[in-house]
C-alpha cells in the first residue's frame, strides 16, 4: 500500500470509525488503558491481532517483533525493547492473561535453516534469530520427511520455547505461582483462520474452538 493510500485510508477511518466510536475513545483517553491481556505476535503483515481476535481498542496490549520471539530475562540495562514492554504489561497494568501467537508460513521460523549473510544491514535479524536457535536444534533431532513439515513443527515449537522463556522473568514467575496470571499459547492458521492452543495436559495443540464448546 502506497503512503498515498494509507493517507487516504486514514481519512476513511476519521470519517467512519473514529466518528462512530467517538464516546470509546474519549472513555479511553479520560480513563486511561486497562487491558486484561498481552498479545505477544509476529511482526508478519498478514496477522493483525485486533482482527483475529475481534477487539476493540484497549482491549489487548500489543507486542509484536519477528518470529514472535520472547527474549530471556537479562538485567544488563541494555535496550530491550520486547523485554520492556513485557514488563511493563505485567508489572504496570497488571494483565491477567499473556498469550504468544506463532503462525503458519512464518519467515522467522523458515530463515532458522537458511544462514543470513554477514552484512551490516542485517546484523540485528541475525543476532534475533539465534532466540531460536534452541528450537532449531530440537526440531532437527526429529529428522522431518520435508521442509513444509519441519517448518510447521518449528512454528508450534518456537511457541512452546516463547512461553518457557515467559518464565525467566521475575514478575511473570511470581504471579503466575500466585495465580492471577495465565499464560497460553496460540497457534494462528493463515488460509483457514483457525487458531489452535498448546495444551500441557496433553502436550498437543489444539482448537480453540473445540474447547469453548466443550
Amino acid at each position: 500500500m502506497s503512503l498515498k493510500k494509507l493517507v487516504e485510508s486514514h481519512q476513511k477511518f476519521k470519517e467512519k470509525y473514529h466518528k462512530k466510536y467517538y464516546d470509546m475513545f474519549r472513555e479511553l483517553v479520560e480513563k486511561g488503558q486497562s487491558p486484561k491481556s498481552l498479545f505477544i505476535g509476529c511482526s508478519d503483515s498478514r496477522v493483525v491481532p485486533n482482527l483475529i481476535t475481534s477487539t476493540d481498542p484497549g482491549e489487548l496490549f500489543v507486542i509484536r517483533n519477528v518470529g514472535n520471539f520472547v527474549p530471556p530475562f537479562r538485567p544488563d540495562s541494555d535496550y530491550h525493547g520486547t523485554a520492556a514492554a513485557i514488563e511493563y504489561a505485567v508489572s504496570v497494568l497488571k494483565v491477567e492473561n499473556v498469550i504468544v501467537c506463532g503462525h503458519t508460513h512464518c519467515g522467522a521460523c523458515e530463515h532458522l535453516y537458511h544462514a543470513i549473510p554477514d552484512d551490516p544491514e542485517l546484523i540485528h535479524v541475525k543476532k534475533w534469530l539465534e532466540i531460536a536457535e534452541p528450537v532449531k536444534a530440537h526440531v532437527l533431532q526429529l529428522h522431518a520427511e520435508d521442509d513444509e513439515i519441519r517448518y510447521r513443527m518449528t512454528e508450534k515449537f518456537n511457541i512452546i520455547e516463547q512461553l518457557f522463556n515467559l518464565f525467566s522473568y521475575p514478575a511473570i514467575q511470581r504471579r503466575a505461582l500466585e495465580g492471577n496470571l495465565t499464560l497460553q499459547g496460540w497457534y494462528y492458521h493463515i488460509q483457514s483462520g483457525e487458531i489452535e492452543y498448546f495444551n500441557p495436559e496433553t502436550n498437543a495443540f489444539e482448537s480453540v474452538t473445540d474447547t469453548l464448546q466443550s
